[in-house]
């Protein structure tokens, strides 16, 4: 017998919006993805857009309860959720929900976190991922690769810091507008490229140099034909992907024994990859931990 809907979960982010129709126990009954990112609605017409991927399930489950997270709930998004300040856990989130009057849709806040320096960093919607990777109430490190990458200390299932590093943002500036770019051939993954640059960002040996200088070698090792132009872009991505992991472990304290890897298939591959040559342990959460972190939050709120 199938599941009564109880929840429909959206991931709404900057480039697109995964929904997710959810029946008891965070069970994901039916599921799909829109290019629909609050960047992507036009006009902003986000009413609009809500309609258009949860009509459907509504007309079938009139009065089923919605909630949201990502950048739908940001300053640019449909109305801003204030950030929930670390340690944050489920409860912290679910007291932060804001309501969109006439749509039955709740925002979920993102989490915010002032480092030593005093200097602040936020997430929205990879908390959702945390705690969907962390269902059990469990700690460790999580990775949520992409655009701006998250690695997050977990304790207890509470988000107790992070921080953000803008690797694949600077990879797609760097290979796509850069001088960088211009020996690059296709964009096929080369694992012996990029094994080449994660090993390359871990070297330590006094004069080496940092990253700005390091950067130049996804030029020069094709200027002087020591790296085929096929392998070039990996090279950059694994260049920078391995000093997310050195700076990552300076972050810490400490190099990671192991990490939950929360993400994408691809690129999460490549992260796995770089661990496992960095000598650390990298498990992959489930496909779906968005879905089930969402179920978590609207459980703690009282919407399910």
């Amino acid at each position: 017998m199938t599941a009564a809907p109880a929840l429909i979960a959206l991931d709404w982010g900057t480039t697109s919006l995964r929904a997710y129709l959810m029946g008891a126990g965070g069970a994901v009954l039916q599921s799909a993805e829109h290019p629909l990112g609050i960047l992507k609605v036009e006009g902003g017409d986000f009413a609009g857009a809500f309609r258009a991927v949860a009509g459907a399930w509504r007309a079938a489950s009139p009065g089923l309860p919605a909630l949201a997270s990502g950048m739908i709930g940001s300053r640019q998004g449909w109305r801003e959720a204030p950030y929930a300040e670390c340690p944050a856990g489920l409860d912290a989130v679910a007291r932060g929900l804001v309501e969109i009057p006439g749509e039955n849709l709740v925002l979920a806040p993102g989490v915010s976190f002032i480092d030593a320096d005093g200097v602040p960093d936020v997430m929205r919607g990879e908390e959702a991922q945390i705690f969907g990777a962390f269902a059990d109430g469990g700690s460790g490190i999580a990775v949520l690769p992409g655009t701006h990458s998250k690695w997050a200390e977990v304790e207890g299932g509470r988000i107790r810091r992070f921080a953000t590093f803008m690797t694949g943002e600077a990879f797609a500036a760097l290979s796509g507008h850069t001088i960088l770019g211009r020996l690059f051939e296709g964009e096929a993954f080369d694992a012996g490229g990029f094994a080449r640059g994660v090993a390359h960002a871990a070297l330590k040996q006094k004069g080496r140099g940092g990253l700005l200088h390091r950067m130049f070698s996804a030029r020069t090792l094709g200027l002087f034909n020591k790296a085929p132009p096929q392998a070039l872009r990996s090279y950059l991505s694994g260049l920078l992907i391995g000093w997310e992991i050195e700076e990552a472990a300076a972050w810490l304290r400490r190099k990671p024994l192991e990490v939950t890897v929360i993400g994408g298939a691809q690129l999460s591959a490549a992260y796995r990859a770089a661990f496992k040559q960095r000598g650390v342990a990298a498990e992959a959460a489930p496909a779906d931990a968005a879905a089930l972190g969402l179920w978590r939050i609207a459980a703690a709120a009282g919407l399910v």
